[in-house]
C-alpha cells in the first residue's frame, strides 16, 4: 500500500506539459549489491544508459573537478596556499583522545581551516540546511573523501587532474522515463490484487495490530513493514505515547527541485558534464545537473533541446520562497554561466517535497535506540531512506535491499544488515524469500 497515487516514492519522475521529463533530485544508480543489479535488470532489461561520472565544483568563478580536495590546483594562489596549510597543520597536529563532538568538529580536524573555510562548511550548510555543528559524525562513510596530504601536493605541483575517487565514478540511468521508469516497472510485475495506491495511514494501534486508514476503514497485520517517514509514523501511534512524544526530535531538510528545460543544443561547455556542486552564496542551489545528458530521452524533442535540474535545500534554519524560487534558481544559473542571455526557455518545472534529507543530528542514534526495540515487539519494521533515518543507507540500493532484508527475517528469520550499516552480506538469490512474495 502507498499513499501516493504511483509507485516510487523519491525515486519518481514526472512529465512536465512540455513534455520533459524531471526526477527528485538528480538520481544516478550505482550499487553495493549483486541482488539488486539482478533487480535492476529484471526492470529495465538493457534498456540504460551508461555514464563515466563527471562531476565539478564552481567556485572563484571558475570549474574545479570533484573531488574538490584532490583538485586545490585549479583555484586562485592564495587560496591553495590556505588550504594546504590547513592541511599541514591536520597532519602535524597529535591524534586527539577524544572523538570528535560533531560533524564541524570532524571536518576542521579532518581538512583543516583553509579548506573548511572554502568550501567544507559552506557547501555542507548549503546542502543540508543546517549548520554542521548540529549534525553528528557517525554516519559519513563513503559519503565524504577524506585526504592524502602527499597527493594533494603532487597534484599542485604537477598541475594535474585527480577526479577518480568515489563509489560512483560510473553510473548507469534509464533510457527511457526517468529513475520513476524502474519503479513503475517492478510495481507493474506484483500481483495487481495486493497492491493498494492512495491508501494512507491515520493510526495504528500496536496493541491490536490494526491499521487506520483515511478512508475510515481498518486492516489488521501480523508483520508491518513500513516506509513513511520515522517521524510521521510516531504521531499515528495512538497507544505509544513515549513514542509520539519522540516525534518532535527528529530533524530533516526539504527540497526544492527545480527543471529548466531549454530549446537548442547543449552548450560545449556543459556537454560532457553530469553534475556540479555549488558552495558559494550566489547560488541558491547546492547542486545542478545536466539531465538531459543522463538520457537524450529526457527532453520532449531529443538532439534539439536540453535541460538543467537544481536542488535547493530549505529548513526552518534556512528558509526558502517557493514562489520566487524558480526565478532565483535561472538567475543562479545565469551567474554561474549556465545560462547566457540568448537561451531560450521553453519549461519550467518545480516541485516542493516536505521529507527530502534524513538530517543526522546529533543524538539522532540515541533517539534511534529507543524507537526500534519497542516498534519490533509491536510487529512494525520501519525501513528504507526516512524509515530507518540513516542517510547513510539510504540509497535506492540500500533502501530496495532493507525492504527485501526486512521480509526475510520475516519469513526466514534470516539477521537484516543494510540498516545497521553493513553491506558484507546479500540475502538469498532471487527465487528465495522475498523474491516469492
Amino acid at each position: 500500500m502507498d499513499a501516493a497515487d504511483h509507485a516510487g516514492g523519491l525515486a519518481s519522475s514526472f512529465l512536465d506539459a512540455a513534455g520533459f521529463t524531471w526526477d527528485i533530485g538528480g538520481h544516478v544508480l550505482f550499487s553495493h549489491y549483486k541482488y539488486f543489479d539482478r533487480l535492476m535488470t529484471r526492470a529495465l532489461g538493457d534498456a540504460w544508459v551508461e555514464h563515466e561520472r563527471e562531476a565539478w565544483v564552481w567556485i572563484r568563478d571558475r570549474w574545479v573537478p570533484y573531488p574538490f580536495q584532490n583538485n586545490l590546483w585549479r583555484l586562485p594562489e592564495a587560496d591553495i596556499a590556505a588550504a594546504v596549510r590547513g592541511l599541514e597543520a591536520v597532519a602535524a597536529a597529535l591524534p586527539s583522545p577524544a572523538a570528535p563532538a560533531d560533524f564541524r568538529e570532524w571536518l576542521l580536524r579532518s581538512f583543516g581551516t583553509g579548506l573548511c573555510d572554502l568550501f567544507m562548511m559552506p557547501y555542507n550548510r548549503k546542502v543540508w540546511a543546517y549548520d554542521p555543528s548540529v549534525l553528528g559524525v557517525g554516519w559519513m562513510g563513503e559519503r565524504v573523501a577524506t585526504v592524502d596530504l602527499a597527493r594533494v601536493k603532487r597534484n599542485v605541483e604537477l598541475k594535474r587532474d585527480d577526479a577518480g575517487w568515489g563509489p560512483n565514478a560510473t553510473f548507469r540511468f534509464p533510457l527511457h522515463g526517468g529513475t520513476g521508469a524502474i519503479w513503475r516497472s517492478l510495481y507493474g510485475q506484483l500481483p495487481a490484487e495486493r497492491m493498494r495506491l492512495g491508501r494512507r495511514v491515520t493510526g495504528i494501534d500496536t496493541r491490536a495490530r490494526a491499521l487506520r486508514f483515511a478512508d475510515g476503514t481498518l486492516e489488521r497485520y501480523d508483520s508491518l513493514i513500513s516506509s513513511m517517514p520515522l517521524d510521521l509514523l510516531l504521531t499515528t501511534l495512538g497507544d505509544q505515547p513515549a513514542l509520539r512524544k519522540l516525534a518532535p526530535r527528529f530533524v530533516h531538510s526539504s527540497s526544492h527541485i527545480v527543471g529548466i528545460g531549454l530549446d537548442g543544443p547543449v552548450p560545449d561547455a556543459l556537454r560532457t558534464k553530469c553534475w556540479m556542486y555549488f558552495p558559494e552564496p550566489h547560488t541558491p542551489f547546492y547542486r545542478a545537473t545536466v539531465f538531459s545528458n543522463y538520457s537524450p530521452n529526457n527532453v520532449a524533442r531529443p538532439g534539439a533541446q536540453w535541460s538543467l535540474m537544481a536542488e535547493v535545500s530549505e529548513s526552518p534554519q534556512k528558509p526558502v520562497d517557493a514562489s520566487a524560487v524558480v526565478d532565483q534558481v535561472i538567475a543562479g544559473f545565469r551567474a554561474a554561466r549556465l545560462l547566457d542571455d540568448a537561451a531560450r526557455i521553453v519549461s519550467r518545472w518545480h516541485r516542493r517535497i516536505e521529507h527530502g534529507y534524513p538530517t543526522p543530528w546529533l543524538g539522532r542514534d540515541e533517539v534511534l535506540g529507543e524507537i526500534e526495540p519497542v516498534l519490533a515487539a509491536a510487529g512494525i519494521h520501519s525501513r528504507g531512506r526516512f524509515g530507518t533515518w540513516r542517510y547513510e543507507v539510504s540509497n535506492q540500493d540500500h533502501s530496495a535491499l532493507q525492504g527485501v532484508e526486512a521480509v526475510d527475517n520475516i519469513l526466514l528469520g534470516t539477521p537484516e544488515t543494510t540498516m545497521r550499516g553493513r553491506m558484507d552480506a546479500e540475502p538469498p538469490p532471487m527465487g528465495g524469500g522475498a523474491e516469492d512474495l
